[in-house]
């Protein structure tokens, strides 16, 4: 993982805007508790998500998708079960591929330690905080529309919602608990692996699984 913010309660000079939490370095928290990551009350309000508006947000748009798909366009179901499953398909290797490359990306510089540390160090710092498990709508919705022609919106509610219960719901048996246990290995043995989220499938075709 890229260096992370000291954590002395104080004010970054290497971060400025940034509050660092009070725990000791590396501090790699197992309880659903937060930290303060600004200074500014606008941008900290923002930062925090309720797990419920992906849900909000998506799942109307991707009725209204459905419902454009077959009764208006006359789309047979097959092909839209199809096109549902071509998207899952590449939903799970763009997770792999940004959570790998991007969130788990080491920057060398102090502008980019500080945006990794937003963007994917605190999770990994506080992974159980309950508001700051699923997307904010000011990048989910950018991405949505990137990624419109695959699906996205309709795996990044399923993503989401996953993620949020491999953190937080009892999970205790099966393919869930599987997932489950998959997941937080990554945040508590070894997050240099482990990076499919939904699937394994894109750890073992690159070969980041567990050894």
């Amino acid at each position: 993982m890229a260096e992370r913010l000291d954590h002395t309660g104080t004010l970054s000079p290497e971060h400025p805007g940034l509050t660092k939490p009070a725990k000791p370095p590396l501090y790699v928290s197992a309880k659903n508790e937060t930290v303060r990551m600004f200074d500014s009350d606008f941008m900290e309000f923002f930062s925090r998500v309720h797990p419920a508006t992906p849900l909000i947000l998506y799942l109307p748009v991707v009725g209204l998708m459905l419902y454009v798909a077959i009764w208006r366009q006359g789309f047979p179901v097959f092909v839209v079960v199809g096109l549902f499953l071509l998207g899952m398909l590449l939903w799970t290797l763009l997770e792999y591929l940004i959570h790998r490359y991007i969130f788990h990306y080491e920057p060398k510089t102090r502008v980019g330690k500080r945006l990794h540390y937003i963007i994917h160090g605190v999770h990994h710092d506080y992974p159980n905080d309950a508001r700051r498990l699923v997307m904010p709508p000011s990048v989910s919705v950018p991405l949505a529309f990137l990624f419109y022609g695959m699906f996205l919106l309709i795996f990044d509610v399923c993503y989401d919602m996953l993620h949020y219960a491999t953190h937080h719901f009892p999970m205790k048996r099966g393919v869930l608990l599987w997932l489950k246990q998959y997941h937080l290995r990554h945040h508590y043995k070894d997050d240099h692996v482990g990076y499919g989220i939904s699937s394994p499938l894109w750890d073992h075709v690159f070969r980041t699984t567990r050894r």
